[in-house]
């Protein structure tokens, strides 16, 4: 049963994860798709700029031509006859119509003839490093102009970094889920051989002979597997071996040639006798958990569990 629920709590986990996954594609797939569609107010902000420049050159008539855009940042505002103008006045010009957009902060206005693409007249507003206004005053002569006008490229998320931030999430709850799923079933195995050990006086229960007390621990041999006050520990195959001989040969002496005979030897390994030092020495750190347990070291013969 239990197997059952922790299968559907896996398969909900990765739902979510490829439902999360899917949820920040499409998102970026929207921030490009906002990102490609022309800015219309924008546009009709710097029209109206190309149109009141000509209005204060006297020029009612003549048409501003299609608002192009230079690049993401900059667009370039072009007229259908010549014109001349004043510094002060496209400053004026320039700084009423961006009111009306959210680029107001900082800017850059350039001034270029249309042939030799040499730039007459700049100017530069900073909020943090301060504006820069030359040639306020001074009219310039009727000619061919472009009127561009630079903004801060805006800083954006990278979604994408988000969508790579996921991979080894998921690989992570993966691995968590299943640790999670193989200790329950331990715990659940665990929790039922110890319901079936406990005493009944109104009914007789079958005699359970795969599991053995060490102390105070519970010790199933069949799955090498170690319980202490809820916890589990789960031994290797050789150290279960050492473990199930001591504990049946319990305050006697076990020979280290009867421990390499029956771990090693008759499975066809051969070992020397540092092996089952180093096995002991691993196995007393399993039941470090219980001072009443000890595996003890007789001199020249082997070693005794006392309990």
């Amino acid at each position: 049963m239990w197997s059952m629920l922790s299968f559907i709590s896996m398969k909900q986990y990765i739902f979510l994860v490829v439902l999360s996954v899917s949820m920040v594609v499409v998102a970026m797939a929207f921030v490009k798709m906002d990102n490609e569609r022309p800015d219309k107010h924008l546009e009709i902000v710097l029209r109206t700029i190309g149109h009141q420049v000509l209005l204060h050159s006297n020029d009612s008539t003549s048409r501003v031509l299609p608002v192009k855009t230079v690049n993401d940042n900059t667009y370039r505002i072009s007229f259908e006859n010549s014109f001349g103008f004043t510094p002060d006045t496209l400053m004026s010009i320039v700084h009423q119509q961006l009111a009306k957009t959210d680029r107001l902060g900082d800017y850059t206005v350039s001034v270029n003839e249309c042939d030799q693409n040499q730039t007459i007249f700049a100017y530069e507003v900073n909020t943090a490093r301060g504006d820069l206004k030359p040639c306020r005053g001074r009219k310039l002569k009727k000619g061919c102009y472009v009127i561009e006008i630079s903004f801060p490229a805006k800083k954006s998320f990278n979604y994408g970094w988000l969508l790579l931030a996921f991979i080894p999430v998921v690989f992570a709850g993966l691995y968590f889920a299943g640790r999670r799923n193989r200790i329950s079933e331990s715990q659940e195995f665990i929790e039922e051989k110890v319901d079936e050990s406990l005493p009944a006086e109104t009914k007789s229960v079958p005699a359970i002979t795969d599991y053995k007390r060490v102390g105070n621990f519970v010790f199933f041999e069949s799955k090498g597997i170690l319980s202490l006050n809820d916890e589990t520990i789960e031994l290797s195959v050789k150290e279960g071996k050492a473990l199930s001989i001591l504990v049946s040969n319990q305050n006697e002496v076990v020979g280290r040639d009867l421990l390499m005979k029956e771990i090693w030897e008759d499975d066809g390994v051969f070992v020397i006798t540092r092996n089952v030092d180093v096995l002991i020495s691993k196995l007393r750190k399993r039941l470090s958990a219980d001072p009443s347990v000890k595996i003890v070291n007789v001199h020249g013969k082997g070693y005794k569990m006392i309990m």
